[in-house]
């Protein structure tokens, strides 16, 4: 019982951390800019690119649940899940390469297959890693609070890496690609690269750090008939995949669109003198200091010509890196400060509950902003993302949760199968809501070329895939959550029952 209620080691915690990284390296860069790297450099139309991104929901519906009873029927020295992790890491990070490679195919048709090959190819990769992955959280600890600290941890990392892909990807894509067509592509292919190197060493550093320490019953036979029975017949468990699936639509929609929203609607004039003001622009010829250099190594300055005016390609690329990195410095703050004290003090439910619905009104309000109005646009990203930060460890804290719930109920415990579902809501979301972003694109006449200018429609179209939409998405989340049953005094009352039960197993 005290290995199992035990503290985990903080290097221990760290080191299963980076694994969240590596993840985040991936997914970050797939729901920011899938979307906008099939149109604008693959050249697909909105609603065909959404097709792509949903048609790879269909194999999840396989793959997902595949991964989680493989994951849950093995049986190494090393455990049930830490194998996965290990083995899936490098084929995982090259087709990540592959699904951001550009093969020059000029026939559309031949491109989307391409897309939709690789991408298939990319998503169930992910969830031979990433199901394992995360049920791994869940068996590292049966304390509460020692789980909550290893998915705030956890998420510390992945904040990390949302703030290196969200920041760095469009400066490092100038950088090594310099102009549009070849170079273009050429620029995501060697960025993509670097980021696949480090999520592989990530992800083997996480395989080999973190520790198993809670098995199923001894007395429990695999019967996944009746497991996948139990899972759909616990509320707590439809009750997160609801949430999961809306909470990722919802961050996938407004990630994409807030990529042409800056292009595309907020005048690059303005963002460029907000720039200005924040020190970014620097005098063509003019020497840099030390500070400046750095970031212009990133190419994270803008560049002021002699006619006093600042390129609106680099307006449009510093300023959203620059209003990604601000939104992912505050929500790591907040991951960090708040998330495990609100839960700790309110419970996690009740804590998820508030923070998703002012982070649904902050997004809802980014319809008020004029194109000129920089300073409002950055002020509701702050907000939103403060508002959002105790959510972010919060809902793997509470899946590995609905497994003990499930293990309470029933006596069986499917950490796999349990994760590999809400994975699949995730997934889902992703595909859904680049799909929602790319149709509203087409509806409204997007054009999918960066010198052209965007009819009001187009704008509107937009705006409301950045606002309202989304807003409405989140609120559904919060929806689902009154639903979820475990509360803070269910929780411990959980605990302290399974606790019981492995003690009298281990005799």
């Amino acid at each position: 019982m005290d290995k199992i209620l035990g503290k985990v080691p903080i290097g221990e915690k760290i080191g299963y951390s980076l694994g969240d990284a590596a993840a985040n390296l991936v997914f970050q860069m797939m729901m920011i800019y899938q979307l906008k790297f099939y149109t604008d450099v693959f050249g697909l139309e909105g609603a065909i690119a959404g097709t792509v991104l949903l048609i790879a929901r269909i194999v999840d519906a396989f793959v997902d649940p595949a991964a989680g009873i493989l994951s849950d029927k093995t049986q190494t020295k090393w455990g049930k899940f830490r194998p996965w992790v290990i083995w899936t890491a490098l084929p995982f990070m090259v087709f990540y390469v592959l699904a951001f490679y550009n093969p020059g195919i000029e026939n559309k048709t031949l491109v989307a297959v391409y897309a939709g090959i690789s991408y298939v190819l990319l998503m169930s990769l992910y969830s031979f890693n990433n199901t394992p992955y995360s049920s791994l959280g869940g068996v590292m600890t049966g304390d509460m609070k020692e789980r909550t600290s290893i998915t705030s941890i956890r998420f510390v990392a992945a904040t990390v890496a949302q703030f290196v892909v969200q920041g760095l990807t469009l400066p490092l894509v100038h950088k090594f690609g310099r102009g549009s067509g070849v170079d273009d592509a050429q620029g995501w292919l060697s960025t993509i690269t670097i980021f696949a190197v480090v999520g592989f060493i990530f992800l083997v550093v996480a395989g080999f750090s973190a520790k198993e320490r809670i098995a199923p019953p001894a007395s429990q036979k695999m019967d996944v008939k009746n497991d996948i029975k139990g899972l759909f017949a616990d509320v707590s468990w439809r009750s997160m995949f609801i949430l999961t699936l809306f909470v990722f639509i919802t961050l996938a929609m407004w990630g994409s669109a807030m990529c042409y929203y800056f292009q595309h609607y907020v005048d690059p004039q303005a963002l460029g003198a907000f720039l200005d003001r924040l020190g970014l622009v620097k005098e063509e010829g003019a020497a840099l200091g030390a500070g400046m250099q750095i970031l212009d190594s990133f190419s994270l300055l803008a560049t002021r010509g002699a006619d006093g005016s600042i390129p609106s390609a680099e307006s449009y690329s510093i300023g959203l890196s620059v209003f990604n990195m601000a939104g992912a410095l505050v929500q790591l703050i907040g991951v960090i400060t708040l998330s495990e004290f609100l839960a700790n003090r309110y419970g996690k439910k009740s804590t998820f509950i508030v923070c998703l619905g002012l982070t649904a009104l902050f997004t809802a309000a980014f319809m008020l902003p004029d194109k000129d109005d920089v300073g409002l646009i950055f002020t509701l990203g702050i907000l939103k993302s403060l508002a959002y930060a105790p959510t972010v460890p919060l809902l793997w804290a509470m899946i590995a949760d609905v497994a003990d719930h499930m293990e309470y109920v029933s006596h069986r415990r499917a950490t796999g199968l349990c994760f590999s579902g809400v994975v699949f809501a995730l997934k889902a979301g992703l595909g859904v809501g680049g799909a929602v972003a790319g149709l509203i694109l087409s509806v409204f006449g997007y054009v999918n070329d960066a010198a052209a200018s965007q009819s009001a429609d187009s704008l509107f179209g937009i705006r409301m895939a950045s606002s309202i939409v989304p807003g409405l998405c989140f609120g559904v989340g919060v929806v689902a959550l009154f639903f979820y049953p475990i509360s803070k005094t269910l929780n411990e009352k959980m605990q302290a029952e399974l606790a019981r039960r492995r003690t009298n197993d281990g005799k």
